[in-house]
């Protein structure tokens, strides 16, 4: 059975003002990397005693900024997975990069040990604005890394851009769309502005402080992002991914499918059996279990045939082919139908859906509103 696996890299220069994720900007003792590292190839070792037999099909260092790493720490780390487990020979391994932490030597000596895809978190291309967001690098740093990861060989590149963020414009979302075709990205993700709790921008907003674009203008920047991206041969295949074909995210496309992955590192979530798993997010905790040999998951859920019917409901309707019929029969031994014959005439009726004989997926407005589509799918 092919599995992913993902690498969580919980430490960053500086937290983004947006960012809830698993990470510390805390000033640490380097020796802390090597010992991180340490820890996660024991956690590896461990998870090869448990599937023995499995070929990985994609890996993913996430974070976090994995790229802050010495790189020799990241490719101790993929070789630790090589000398555990089968890898398919296609594999993708993804390196997700803040361009203000990379330099040519480094990205040159991940491209000669394995990482075949880089992600990197561009987000905007007005130097006033990154630093409002939080950003540490320039646009400058930007189309530096970019230009230098592509001189060494890497044919794979996705970017990340951001709607929707304090004081941004539809005319500078307009400028970094022309800026990332330009570059000839194979990918590019887009995301909206969320305001989360416990970050800079939550703060700000609580005070009242954080002046947000309306609701009008981040949806036309909505609407530009996805109607511009495929006229320049980005095909929308999920709600927030387009891609150059061929350059989807293999990886990402696996959790949407309904694959197992294992999740390591601090913080991070694995899939398996199903059941999910989750890692302490206290970095020294998560170390100390490791080197004592113990899979360090502090939380563990299985989950039931409902939840499971309701979670492949949402994350297959993600995507732009949608809900295969046939795939959810062989899972579940019942057709959608059965079960959700109530809702689908009336979300197809909305123009939310589109139902055929062997596919049930999002339309363009039903891509805009897919909460409001996924809420129809939970069960009584």
């Amino acid at each position: 059975m092919g599995f992913g696996i993902y690498i969580h890299i919980p430490f960053c220069k500086q937290k983004c003002f947006y960012c809830d994720f698993a990470s510390t900007a805390k000033k640490v003792d380097e020796t802390l990397y090597e010992q991180y590292i340490n820890a996660l190839c024991q956690e590896i070792t461990m998870y090869q005693a448990l599937f023995p037999d499995i070929c990985i099909d994609t890996i993913y260092f996430g974070g976090g900024t994995p790229s802050i790493l010495p790189p020799d720490l990241i490719i101790r780390a993929l070789n630790a997975v090589k000398a555990n487990f089968t890898l398919n020979s296609d594999i993708e391994i993804t390196l997700e990069a803040n361009p203000g932490t990379v330099d040519e030597q480094k990205l040159q000596y991940l491209y000669q040990n394995g990482i075949n895809r880089l992600s990197f978190g561009v987000q905007a291309v007005q130097d006033d604005l990154l630093q409002k967001i939080g950003r540490i690098h320039t646009i400058k740093e930007a189309e530096m890394a970019i230009e230098m990861a592509q001189k060494i060989g890497f044919k794979n590149i996705s970017m990340d851009l951001m709607y929707g963020l304090p004081g941004q414009t539809l005319e500078m979302l307009k400028e970094a769309v022309s800026w990332a075709v330009n570059k000839n990205m194979q990918h590019i993700s887009i995301y909206g502005l969320q305001i989360e709790e416990n970050t800079v921008f939550g703060r700000l907003y609580d005070q009242g402080k954080l002046i947000l674009p309306s609701e009008d203008e981040s949806e036309m920047m909505y609407d530009y992002l996805t109607e511009q991206l495929p006229k320049y041969n980005y095909n929308r295949y999920e709600i927030s991914n387009f891609a150059k074909i061929g350059y989807e995210s293999r990886h990402n496309l696996a959790y949407w499918q309904d694959k197992f992955y294992l999740g390591l590192g601090a913080g991070a979530h694995g899939y398996y059996n199903q059941k999910r798993v989750q890692n302490p997010f206290d970095i020294d905790e998560y170390i100390k279990k490791c080197n004592q040999k113990i899979l360090p998951f502090i939380n563990e859920e299985i989950v039931d045939e409902k939840a499971h019917i309701e979670e492949f409901c949402f994350l297959s309707l993600r995507m732009a082919k949608g809900i295969d019929k046939e795939i959810f029969k062989q899972k579940f031994n019942t057709d959608i139908e059965s079960l959700y014959g109530e809702i689908l005439p009336n979300l197809e009726k909305d123009g939310l859906i589109i139902n055929t004989q062997k596919y049930i997926y999002l339309t363009s407005k039903g891509m805009k509103f897919g909460n409001q589509v996924f809420s129809e799918f939970l069960l009584d």
